[in-house]
């Protein structure tokens, strides 16, 4: 399972009835980074499963402050979401100025934040995931192989990067730089986590790990200053050399002692150059001096690093000892589901003729009206949704469309069959984009009805995203299939 680092590493929105009411750019093609957007508490929800503890990936577990779930965003993009402890920032104005300082930086080297969410109390934030693990994972609880010399020395040097990248757009301050804050993507490569950049809270602490990691400073006035970032990357660099975790002055005390082999990883076998090794314990050394002013600059901190590095030419998965990972188009399934096979036909008109059928009956259970709500205003709600259902029964799609659209913008009640329908109803008016939101939306009202997936992979199949649309088919066949379980009756 991949791994993303807590917010504090431990010892060991708006509402979905118009999506038009929210703006944001058409996901980029895999690969590429979106744009720093705000998400809705309900797309979020849907991405991980409603916050399912099999989607948690914080080095906590449960038990961690803030959590962090990975999920799918709109069934394509895996992302991670670190959710803040209550009233963490109960002024949402200060919430959202701090996330977009961060949603704006954009480097190669970093977990890139890619959105957030401000819904009541909640406070999210979106970032990039990283599915193979953290730096922490790899040194200390490596399972078929330990890091080798020349990738530590590239995690030193990517890291460091990042840093100051930050750096130079204004954002030096990083809050609990540590092993848990280093992530690997698919390739393997090292990425520094946004969330670091990031306060727990707008008044929490900025340090989470034992004081003995604590950078000196910090201990005496609470602050942190780009000086106690170079401290903290100074102990990245003793687990670096160790493989193991070694309280800074400990650490010290046997550099001081010119028992720097003695402190090297024992797993590297000697594996390494002892120039590189002496070279890179000096620079530790140096970013643990207990006076800020005494430590290097992180331009400093480059210029040392690039001295060192080698084996420039082998990927990082070859070194982490790791499969690639390269999604390939998954086989859809077979299915006697009559939706199934007319998705995985793509044949609309069979897909009508179902959603016919299926009139209002998954719609149990939404919004139900008040009666001080029974306005004359939700009778000419209701009549436009009865001029809809006409409309679209008799496949007059463009004024089932206008009429469903006069229904979802008065916004007193949220149906997830006219979503369905009226998504239907793009794709058959060739708006495939146009449908896939719909359909996205259906599924925000509605997280398990198979319909709203099924809605989404004709239209990704129609926008060309052939390995996303059946990836989405399983998934609604498996939504299908717990459905009936959980009836008791077979397909």
């Amino acid at each position: 399972m991949g791994c993303w680092a807590s917010a504090d590493r431990p010892e060991k929105p708006a509402t979905v009835e118009n999506s038009n009411h929210h703006h944001r750019p058409a996901q980029p093609p895999a690969g590429e980074t979106p744009t720093f957007s705000q998400y809705t508490l309900a797309e979020l929800k849907a991405a991980t499963g409603g916050f399912s503890p099999q989607n948690l990936v914080s080095e906590g577990g449960a038990k961690a402050p803030n959590l962090v779930y990975k999920g799918r965003l709109h069934g394509r993009r895996w992302i991670a979401v670190k959710k803040f402890s209550k009233l963490a920032w109960p002024d949402p104005k200060q919430f959202v100025e701090e996330a977009s300082g961060v949603g704006r930086l954009r480097h190669r080297r970093l977990a890139n934040l890619i959105g957030y969410c401000c819904d009541g109390d909640e406070r999210l934030l979106v970032a990039e995931f990283m599915p193979n693990d953290t730096l922490a994972k790899h040194l200390f609880h490596w399972e078929n192989q330990t890091i080798e010399w020349a990738m530590r020395l590239r995690v030193a040097s990517y890291i460091a990067e990042a840093l100051e990248y930050c750096n130079s757009e204004g954002r030096a301050l990083y809050h609990d730089l540590n092993a848990y804050r280093v992530l690997f993507d698919e390739d393997g490569d090292p990425h520094l986590s946004c969330f670091g950049l990031v306060k727990n809270s707008r008044d929490g602490k900025s340090y989470s790990t034992n004081l003995a990691y604590t950078p000196p400073e910090y201990l005496r006035n609470g602050r942190v200053t780009p000086e106690s970032v170079i401290f903290s990357f100074g102990t990245v660099l003793l687990d670096l050399l160790s493989g193991k975790h070694i309280p800074p002055g400990h650490a010290l005390d046997m550099i001081r002692g010119k028992n720097v082999l003695h402190f090297l990883d024992s797993h590297l076998e000697g594996k390494y150059s002892t120039e590189e090794a002496t070279a890179l314990v000096d620079l530790a050394s140096r970013c643990l001096q207990y006076e800020p002013k005494d430590r290097p600059t992180i331009e400093d901190v480059i210029a040392t690093l690039v001295l060192v590095q080698g084996k420039s030419e082998v990927p990082s998965n070859a070194m982490l000892g790791i499969q690639k990972q390269v999604e390939t188009p998954p086989t859809p399934q077979r299915s006697s589901f009559p939706m199934a096979e007319a998705v995985a036909r793509m044949d609309l008109t069979a897909i009508h003729q179902i959603l016919v059928s299926m009139h209002y009956k998954d719609d149990e259970g939404t919004k139900e009206l008040s009666f001080q709500e029974w306005t004359q205003q939700m009778r000419d709600m209701l009549e436009a949704r009865k001029r809809g259902d006409f409309a679209f029964i008799d496949k007059d799609f463009k004024t089932a469309i206008e009429c469903y659209s006069q229904f979802v913008d008065v916004g007193k009640m949220i149906s997830p069959t006219v979503y369905a329908r009226r998504s239907l109803c793009y794709l058959m008016c060739d708006q495939p984009d146009s449908a896939l939101r719909d359909a996205m939306q259906a599924q925000c009202v509605h997280p398990d009805w198979p319909t709203a997936f099924y809605i989404q992979a004709v239209a990704l199949g129609k926008l060309n995203m052939n390995s996303d649309a059946a990836d989405m088919l399983n998934e609604a066949t498996a939504l299908e299939e717990k459905r009936q379980k959980n009836s008791g009756r077979g397909p």
